[in-house]
């Protein structure tokens, strides 16, 4: 069976003979073409999942994204499967489905799976995963959908393609570049590896983050250097604690009760290790000012 481009694929989906009979023929060819390349669905031929564990949804996060929507498209295609011609449910991905139907969308891209395919599909990712072409962005979303179609663990992930937990866990970590283009750009289009966006993703802040990405692209900075300037601008975030206060000498704090009790408990008295200091008395108004002055005329 011949390999379908995006064209294809939706002439292929929009006729069910000739889908069936593809199936037919050689269903593993078919589930790996449906599972890498986005096809792109009429959003009134989508259905919410009854199963839908997720039952609520926060309207102003909701506004947000269709608000982004608007801006930027889709970023990552939501996943459906095919009921029948012209009718598609979703498996994973409802917010984005809702937030495009608030920003007005009328087709949304999408990953097709037919109503049997789990174990093809599967198999079909796990493949993908393995070609040479790929890149760490392209890996990671793979990566993401066996987690979020499959409910996998990162351990159970890591089992099924024969990498480490970690390696998964850094793939993964990417994903948070979704809302940063210009990072995600750099490495889909390998201008960084993925040591430095592995860095990059231990970052919260993301003006200081795409500072240090810039400078990454400026200096052509190595990984390890990378690494070093985060530490060294994390350790100068953190807050300095305060120094500890030396304790006052027995003496010295009974001269100090003395005063207290003489003004009225507004006297501090500091003195360092050579004898040198100074007695410090505190007012808060006119009225106490002139309570000292009285006291210490009598």
């Amino acid at each position: 069976m011949a390999k379908f481009d995006t064209g294809g694929i939706k002439a292929l989906l929009g006729n069910p003979k000739q889908l069936e009979k593809a199936v037919h023929d050689n269903p593993q060819e078919v589930v790996r073409e449906l599972a890498t390349s986005v096809a792109t669905l009429p959003i009134a031929e989508i259905t919410s999942n009854a199963g839908q564990p997720r039952k609520a949804f926060d309207q102003a996060a909701l506004e947000e994204l269709a608000a982004s929507i608007r801006a930027h498209g889709i970023i990552q295609p939501i996943t459906v499967r095919r009921i029948q011609d012209k009718e598609y449910q979703i498996i994973s991905g409802e917010r984005r489905f809702r937030a495009s139907q608030l920003a007005g969308l009328t087709e949304i891209p999408a990953y097709v799976r037919l109503a049997d395919d789990q174990q093809l599909l599967e198999m079909a990712l796990i493949e993908n995963i393995q070609r040479e072409d790929l890149n760490a962005w392209e890996v990671a979303i793979s990566y993401s959908r066996l987690v979020e179609e499959f409910k996998l663990t990162h351990e159970n992930l890591s089992e099924r393609v024969g990498k480490q937990r970690s390696t998964i866990t850094n793939y993964l970590r990417l994903l948070r570049f979704e809302g940063d283009p210009d990072i995600k750009k750099g490495i889909i289009e390998g201008k960084i590896s993925m040591g430095h966006a592995r860095a990059l993703a231990g970052m919260d802040d993301y003006a200081t983050r795409n500072s240090i990405y810039q400078q990454i692209l400026a200096e052509d900075l190595s990984v390890r250097a990378v690494e070093m300037l985060i530490a060294s601008h994390q350790e100068s975030r953190k807050p300095k604690e305060p120094k500890a206060e030396k304790q006052m000498p027995l003496h010295l704090r009974d001269i100090q009760d003395k005063f207290n009790s003489f003004f009225g408990g507004k006297v501090q008295l500091k003195r360092d290790d050579k004898g040198k200091g100074q007695l410090v008395i505190k007012f808060a108004n006119d009225g106490e000012l002139n309570r000292l002055i009285d006291a210490i005329e009598k």
